[in-house]
C-alpha cells in the first residue's frame, strides 16, 4: 500500500499545498501575530516535516534542525486555542485549494495528523519548563490507521 506522501503525490504535492496554507495563514488576522510577516524557510520546513511525517524522506530531521528546532520555534508563541483552531480549519482548507486527494480514508488522516500536531505544538508555545513540553521529541510517522508512530 502507497504511504500518505506517496498517495498525496509526493514533495510536489506537499509543496503546492503548503504554499497555500502558508499564505492562508500570512493573511489571515487570527494566526498573522504568531507568524509575523512569515520566514521564506518556513514552506519549505513544513513542507520537508509533512513529507517525513507522511512516510516521505527524512530531509526534516537529517537536513533542518528536527524535532528539537521544532520545539524551539514554537516556544513562548503562547498558541491560544482559538489559533489553534484556526489552523486546522486553513490547513484543511488549503488541502481543498491544492487538490490533495479527497478520499475519505487520506482526509481522515491528514485531519488527525493536524489536530494532534496543532495540539503539540500549542502545548509546547505555552510551556514553561521542560516539564511542560509534550512528550514528543522525534518527527511522528503518520499511518492509515490515522495513528502517530514515533
Amino acid at each position: 500500500m502507497a504511504t500518505l506522501f506517496e498517495h498525496a503525490g509526493g514533495e510536489p504535492a506537499l509543496r503546492r499545498f503548503v504554499e497555500i496554507f502558508y499564505g492562508s495563514v500570512l493573511a489571515d488576522p487570527v494566526l498573522q501575530p504568531l507568524f509575523g510577516r512569515g520566514k521564506p524557510e518556513h514552506v519549505d520546513a513544513l513542507t520537508a516535516f509533512d513529507a517525513e511525517t507522511f512516510g516521505g524522506p527524512d530531509r526534516f530531521t537529517r537536513d533542518l534542525g528536527g524535532f528539537p528546532g521544532l520545539i524551539d520555534a514554537h516556544r513562548n508563541l503562547h498558541i491560544t486555542e482559538p489559533q489553534r483552531q484556526r489552523f486546522v480549519e486553513l490547513y484543511l482548507a488549503a488541502a481543498d485549494a491544492a487538490e490533495l486527494p479527497a478520499d475519505d480514508r487520506f482526509r481522515a488522516s491528514l485531519e488527525s495528523h493536524v489536530e494532534f500536531g496543532s495540539r503539540v505544538a500549542m502545548q509546547n508555545s505555552n510551556a514553561r519548563t521542560d516539564d511542560e513540553l509534550h512528550p514528543l521529541r522525534e518527527v511522528p510517522r503518520w499511518t492509515w490507521e490515522d495513528e502517530a508512530q514515533s
